[in-house]
């Protein structure tokens, strides 16, 4: 400490010694030295005999007033001022004077005090520069020391106001100086600003702070002579106005006074353009942004360093929201895109950290400044809209901003929808109004894929999405002053904001009905319980007051309507406003601008009557009643008028004013300064008596300002987001489309791909997004929208493979359009359609891989047998080339004669170049990373309505079948439609209920409109039996309808049918075998049966078929009741059939034959189950009867091994036991026989024996056939009333039978035959009772018409067969021998 104090002593007076006023001799009287070198020298004594162990005692002053003596001497020249200046920096930076040393503080001041009023004798320019830059240097130690606490207020503004004074002067300096002198004011002001948060809070709670209320500083000039220089600050400085309170903080210890003085300051520095005159929006040539730019980095830095402090100190707080957010948003609106730029930075850092109190000011500043820069049509430059949108994008690029401002202005019923302009504006932005885009138009979509991907990294936070319902209002509440009660808790604020944003949407309606018909909009509110049932003038005056978008001139008419209902709600409208602390201009200001003054003078005198109370309400002290305040308004609008009316030639003067406005007040004149200053400031500012309408970006004037101050009073508390998605749906579904058509206008517009990579970021989040809150409307547009970008605009090349290739764009677009359709197909409707046009359209141009997807149905193993299909192959390899050009399959004969033709003279391929083949490649690598099948093999998985939409996506796109084919390509496109829809039928067999009408309405179009073959009806009939193949075993409820729809088959046009014939037998014998268990109705046979029955007449399917009838009927494995009568037709068409053999047509007959025992079986069951028996057995019955049927045709067949085959069947199903036939089923049994034995009569008399060869055989087969079923059902019959009739009918055909003739000469073996089974029935009937003279009942007619008959027969069986009494036993013998039944308790039972 000594040494350095030494140190400095000496290089002092060494200094000193080199001017001659120093250089020796006596000085005056009797003193040898000057009084500046004696104290040097003394203190040079008093060090050598200071304690070093107790420095910390010393008192400062003793060792730095030596110093400070010579800095404040006049007499001192440059270099010895700039040398003791030295000293002092060492002894400050050294810390030398500590905190804890005696009287600190007074050192401290003194030191500030007489750098401060510095005084030295300039000699050269060099050596004043060099002082000043000491006295920075001093100074700059001063607030850096460990001591600076113990500086008080007054102190630390003197030192901000040197060191500007030094930046002023340095202007007419060196370069080097005024670099030095700006840098050390920054550092200055940033150690000042950096103890904020040393400071305790409540130290200061309790000052009072009166701050200037001067709009400039224009700092004083330092004085320059020829001789000297001076420091010295004049009463225009930092703090420099003051009152006693004032004077009393300033000296207090270093704090938060002076840094809100400092601020102040700087804040005066921004309004230099004003104090000097001069337009801030003149070019930026004539505007010097110079001190504004110093101004503006300076409260950048000290913002920047206390910001987080700020809240914590009520004072400093108050003048960050007041004045200094004010004068920033004043000189942001400057020509200079730089000082908006630092603005910009400034208003960032106070969001980033105070936004919580500084709502309405930010609010005001995005709507007043940003959004008004932002955008063209006010005026702003090019450079102006840049700075602008960089500001916002980097707002956001917060992830909260964004979310924030929508729960917080947007939901907010006083607030400007903020987040919604936000969004229009930067969507709007992305719009280029020239050909190409400007950095504007990208810069825009940043700012919207910011705002995107901050939602999209919410959905994963905790908690999730939380819908709220609101609550519909039931009645009328005070919702105006409503506020949050607690904010810290999401449920409470969520369903706070969700109420305000539906209430304010509901005023919006409201405003637009009321600019119509205000009875109207008045109803509307009432109605939507926003106003109460019986208007009252305080609601319908807060409605007026706080409702945005109002038509100005309607409300202005009808605040100034007579009626005492409109009179209420003007002096209520009045009672809203805070005209505190305003002057009477800006009062009236902040009343006009919110409705247009009407023309009319008494409703111009009733309005400022409103005012004029309101205002004198709240400023009392200026007038002394009411009625001077409305003088005194009238008269400010007549000036207003005259000043600013172009008509008014003579303007009216200053004297004029206060002329007219004498004795107004009471009585007496008003202040003539007061008259004076609201004339000029008429006659500066026009007052806008027609302000502007809707709600758009306006100017912030002082009187808005006020206002704005006022309500962020009484304004709902400021909700942090805590990065949670409380309502990003409702932010979403707000940006969502406006972001969409951006992205898309970008897309299309530039060619860098990290540009198109950005868009296609963007779309996926969209995508995304969309889906996650359920949006299918957005995400389908999304679709469309991105599907317009797969189109191959590039037509280069010839080769499509190519062109798509060389197109990064389409590529790109191609990619995400299939990404979104494999992730978020759940959520695709409409787009579908866009999806698969886009897929047939590289379908058509050979981009699709031969192979989309393996087998269809994951559960099936592939078939020989299954349809054809073009998708067979795997995916090509990456290095494989697609081909250049695939010809088309050549069809007719001609077409394939011309390719005869040319076959030698083909020329030679072209071969493709490098880049061509880069592109190919190119292509399908993009086409395999979209793996378009997986979008049909894994739908799965896809939402019921997205299903069904994309199954008639595909059905639209396969277009209108027609009879021929217009083209190759068209039905190529509807049979790769048909596949895919068949792929997804077969993939959704759990919902193909869904699909199933479209499909089958599909199909049945093909069917009933192909006339020829072709690949499209081939490939409709086809997948429509593997379809009902492979749904059968699994879809029992579907089983009828699945089945009904081979029907379509069956309408096939005749020569379709033809073609197809072998193959569609083939696939319904598969289907036969693998799912016959699982046809249970009698339709689903019926068409199954039918289709089997239509192709035993094609010669190469009859076999096939036939195997199919046999594995049906077989042992009756697969035979119902369902089914029986159809299997017994079918098997009777190919037994009928001559497509096949004689042993085919008598194993058909077998067929027939062995399914009685179906019928015996399931009698038996019947018979021992219970319920409905008797109606069971009627089916049982009719189903035996149906057989009888089916076998009587079969015997009247021109082959006579199978027609002698179907008689010895059909005798052997009559006679069968175990079926309980009724009466009237034995009688028509009778009838079949009865025509069967007519039609064998007919053929053997009238036939060729060639055709028919040996019908005597089977005319005798017939006989016995009759007679064996007579006799079975004697015992049934007999009883019966028609039991005459029918055994007359049998005498008759035996009578017939025995009298025909073939070829001329009756059969001996036919006449033998009848007559011994006549015998035998006789016989039968006898023993029975049933044939005698006299019957039970009396009635021998019987007994007559039988021998009459018989006679006519065989005239000696009467003799035979009643002989006497040995005729009895006779009949009983042959009836033993003939095991003919007995009658015994009405049953038929064995005669042993």
């Amino acid at each position: 400490m000594a040494c350095v104090l030494t140190s400095e002593v000496a290089t002092v007076l060494a200094i000193m010694r080199r001017n001659v006023r120093w250089s020796g001799g006596r000085y005056a009287g009797d003193e040898l030295d000057h009084p500046l070198i004696a104290g040097l020298k003394s203190l040079r004594r008093a060090v050598a005999t200071w304690d070093p162990s107790r420095w910390g005692d010393v008192e400062p002053l003793l060792y730095l007033r030596p110093f400070l003596d010579l800095v404040r001497s006049d007499e001192a020249g440059a270099p010895t001022t700039g040398a003791a200046l030295s000293s002092l920096h060492k002894i400050l930076s050294l810390d030398l004077v500590g905190p804890d040393a005696p009287n600190v503080a007074d050192a401290m001041s003194a030191v500030v005090e007489a750098v401060t009023g510095c005084r030295f004798e300039v000699t050269d320019l060099a050596s004043e520069e060099a002082v000043l830059a000491r006295v920075l240097q001093v100074l700059l130690a001063c607030v850096r020391a460990r001591a600076a606490p113990a500086l008080s207020n007054r102190h630390v503004c003197d030192i901000v106001s040197t060191c500007f004074r030094v930046v002023q002067q340095a202007g007419t300096k060196g370069e080097l100086l005024q670099r030095i002198s700006r840098q050390t004011m920054h550092e200055v002001v940033r150690c000042v600003f950096a103890r904020l948060p040393d400071i305790d809070a409540t130290a200061v709670e309790d000052q009072q702070i009166a701050g200037s209320k001067q709009q400039g500083f224009s700092a004083s000039k330092m004085w320059n002579g020829n001789d000297s220089a001076c420091l010295s600050s004049s009463k225009d400085e930092v703090g420099g106005k003051s009152g006693v309170v004032q004077d009393k903080a300033m000296m207090e210890l270093f704090g938060v006074p002076c840094m809100v003085e400092i601020l102040q300051f700087l804040c005066s520095l921004l309004n230099i353009a004003e104090d000097n005159e001069v337009n801030p929006r003149m070019n930026a040539v004539d505007f010097d942004e110079d001190m504004p730019l110093f101004a503006l980095g300076l409260i950048n830095s000290s913002i920047e360093l206390s910001s987080s402090y700020i809240h914590r100190h009520p004072k400093l707080l108050a003048f960050v929201q007041d004045e200094l957010f004010r004068n920033l948003m004043q000189i942001g609106l400057s020509i200079s895109p730089l000082i908006l730029s630092t603005v910009s930075s400034i208003i960032f850092t106070l969001f980033y950290h105070l936004r919580q109190e500084l709502k309405l000011q930010i609010e005001a500043f995005f709507a007043c400044v940003i959004l008004r820069l932002s955008q063209s049509r006010y005026g702003a430059t090019y450079q102006q809209q840049e700075v602008a949108l960089e500001t916002i994008v980097e707002f956001c690029r917060q992830k909260e901003f964004m979310a924030e401002m929508y729960m917080n202005m947007d939901c907010d019923l006083q607030c400007s929808n903020v987040f919604e302009d936000l969004v229009n504006m930067l969507s709007k932005s992305a719009f280029s109004v020239e050909i190409t885009l400007s950095p504007l138009n990208v810069l825009s979509l940043d700012g919207l894929l910011a705002v995107i991907q901050a939602i999209a990294d919410r959905t994963g936070n905790s908690p999730q999405h939380r819908q709220q319902t609101v609550e519909e209002m039931r009645e009328y509440f005070p919702f105006w002053p409503l506020k949050c009660e607690n904010i810290n808790d999401p449920d409470q604020w969520v369903r706070f904001v969700n109420q305000q944003k539906s209430i304010k949407r509901k005023l919006m309606v409201g405003v637009e009905h009321f600019n119509t018909d205000k009875q109207k909009g008045f109803e509307y509110l009432q109605g939507a319980h926003l106003l109460p049932e019986k208007l009252d003038p305080p609601n319908v005056a807060l409605f007026f007051r706080y409702t945005p978008g109002l038509d100005k001139n309607l409300l202005g008419d009808y605040l100034g309507n007579h009626d005492e209902f409109s009179i209420q709600v003007l002096h209520e409208f009045s009672k809203t406003f805070d005209f505190k602390e305003l002057n009477l201009d800006a009062a009236l200001r902040l009343f006009l601008e919110t409705f247009r003054l009407p023309g009319e003078s008494q409703k111009i005198q009733r309005i400022l009557e409103a005012f004029s109370e309101r205002y004198y309400e709240q400023s009392p002290k200026l007038f002394v009643n009411c009625d001077a305040a409305l003088v005194l308004s009238y008269s400010v609008i007549l000036l207003n008028t005259d000043q600013h009316n172009v008509r008014v030639k003579k303007k009216m003067t200053e004297e004029d004013f206060i002329r007219n406005n004498r004795h107004i007040n009471g009585g007496n004149d008003l202040p003539r300064e007061f008259l004076s200053e609201l004339y000029y400031s008429i006659c500066k500012n026009e007052i806008k008596t027609i302000p502007d309408q809707g709600v758009g970006c306006s100017e912030m004037s002082f009187s808005h300002w006020a206002d704005l101050m006022f309500k962020s009073k009484r304004s709902s508390a400021y909700i942090a987001c805590h990065s949670y998605p409380f309502l990003d749906h409702d932010m979403f579904l707000i940006m969502a489309r406006p972001t969409i058509a951006a992205i898309s206008v970008i897309f299309g517009n530039v060619e860098q791909e990290e540009n198109l990579a950005r868009c296609i970021d963007g779309f996926l989040s969209v995508s995304r997004l969309a889906a996650f809150y359920g949006l299918n409307d957005v995400l389908n547009d999304l679709v469309v929208e991105l599907g317009k970008f797969t189109i191959l605009w590039n037509t280069s090349y010839d080769d499509p493979a190519t062109a798509f290739g060389e197109d990064t764009k389409a590529r790109m677009a191609t990619e995400a359009l299939f990404t979104i359709a494999t992730i978020h197909g759940d959520h695709i409707n409409t787009g579908w359609g866009t999806i698969i046009d886009c897929i047939l359209r590289f379908h058509k141009t050979g981009l699709i891989p031969a192979c989309l997807f393996n087998d269809t149905a994951d559960d099936q193993e592939p078939s020989s047998a299954s349809l054809p299909s073009k998708i067979s192959a795997p995916y090509p390899a990456a290095s494989q080339v697609m081909p250049v050009s695939t010809p088309k399959k050549t069809y007719g004969l001609m077409g394939r004669f011309s390719q005869l033709l040319y076959l030698d003279t083909e020329e030679p391929k072209f071969q493709p170049t490098e880049e061509q083949l880069a592109a190919q490649r190119n292509a399908s690598e993009t086409i395999k990373k979209c793996q378009i099948g997986t979008i049909f093999t894994e739908s799965k998985f896809l939402q019921a309505d997205s299903l069904l939409n994309l199954a008639r996506a595909l059905i639209q796109a396969a277009g209108q079948p027609q009879k021929i084919p217009s083209s190759i390509d068209d039905e190529d496109n509807a049979v790769f439609c048909l596949e895919l829809i068949i792929t997804v039928a077969l993939n959704n067999r759990d919902r193909v209920v869904l699909l199933w009408h479209d499909f089958y309405e599909h199909i049945t179009h093909i069917v009933q409109s192909t006339v020829t073959p072709c690949n499209l009806v081939e490939k409709a009939v086809f997948g429509l039996l593997d379809i009902v193949q492979r749904l059968l075993p699994y879809k029992e409820n579907l089983v009828d309808d699945l089945l009904r729809s081979l029907q379509l088959i069956l309408k096939l046009d005749a020569r379709v049918a033809d073609a197809y014939c072998e193959n569609i037998t083939q696939e319904v014998t598969r289907l036969v075998r693998d799912n016959a268990t699982h046809i249970k109705s009698q339709m689903g046979w019926q068409t199954i049966i039918s289709l089997l029955c239509i192709t035993a007449r094609h010669p190469d399917a009859s076999e096939a078929c036939f195997e199919a009838l046999v594995f049906i009927m077989f042992e009756g494995s697969h035979l119902s009741p369902a089914n029986f009568v159809l299997l017994v037709e079918a098997s009777r068409q190919f037994a009928e059939s001559r497509l096949g053999s004689a042993e085919r047509s008598i194993h058909a007959l077998n067929l027939m034959a062995e399914s009685v025992n179906c019928l015996t079986r399931w009698s038996h069951e019947i018979k021992e189950a219970s319920g409905e028996a008797e109606r069971m057995l009627e089916g049982i019955n009719e189903m035996w009867l149906q057989l009888i049927q089916a076998l009587g045709k079969m015997c009247t067949d021109q082959r006579e091994e199978v027609r002698n085959h179907a008689l010895l069947l059909l005798h052997k199903c009559l006679v069968v036991d175990g079926i309980s036939v009724s009466s009237s089923v034995w009688l028509m049994s009778f009838d079949i026989v009865f025509q069967l034995l007519d039609e064998l009569l007919d053929i053997a008399q009238t036939s060729s024996p060639k055709d028919f060869r040996n019908m005597e055989v089977s005319l005798l087969h017939a006989v016995k056939l009759l007679f064996k079923l007579f006799l079975q059902s004697l015992n049934d019959l007999s009883a019966q009333s028609s039991f005459s009739k029918l055994w007359l009918e049998v005498l008759d055909m035996m009578e017939k039978l025995i009298k025909v003739k073939v070829r001329g000469s009756r059969i001996e073996k036919l006449q033998e035959a009848i007559t011994e089974q006549l015998k035998n029935i006789l016989l039968v009937m006898k023993a029975s009772g049933v044939l005698s003279k006299k019957s039970t009942s009396g009635d021998s007619s019987l007994w007559e018409a039988t021998w009459l008959q018989v006679s006519n027969i065989a005239p000696l069986l009467h003799s035979v067969i009643f002989p006497g009494n040995d005729g009895d036993d006779a009949a009983q013998s042959i009836k033993d021998k003939l095991d003919i039944p007995a009658v015994s308790e009405g049953r038929l039972v064995s005669v042993k």
